[in-house]
């Protein structure tokens, strides 16, 4: 497959997939010219993106400031939503303190954190 070679042709590959989004939706077929030339845009941009965007795994501290942000939540909240001292959530969030299992647990459950996040993997 094609490839983009560089930002030129990546940016000029977005513009084009604007272009085509009014063109596709769920009433076109799959054999539609438009629709092949957007199927085919998206894959040399994932690619592209991929490769030179690429995106890293989430650090636990910072989707747990997600989540307090989310719910309007401070840091002492959470330590006491996770039954854990404010002290022992500052260590936790400075990466000093590796989870428990009841504490990763809690994570998980009481602030919908994926456990790959919680267990870094």
């Amino acid at each position: 497959m094609a490839q983009l070679k560089n930002e030129a042709a990546y940016r000029a590959a977005l513009k084009r997939i604007d272009e085509l989004l009014p063109l596709t939706g769920d009433d076109v077929p799959d054999d539609d010219p438009n629709m092949l030339e957007m199927d085919m845009l998206c894959d040399m941009v994932e690619e592209y993106e991929d490769i030179h965007y690429p995106i890293g795994k989430p650090d636990l501290a910072d989707v747990i400031k997600l989540r307090m942000f989310e719910r309007n939540l401070t840091q002492s909240a959470v330590a006491k939503l996770l039954g854990i001292s404010p002290s022992r959530m500052s260590e936790l969030m400075h990466g000093k303190l590796e989870p428990s299992y009841r504490l990763s647990r809690d994570l998980c459950t009481k602030l919908n954190i994926e456990p790959s996040v919680v267990l870094n993997l």
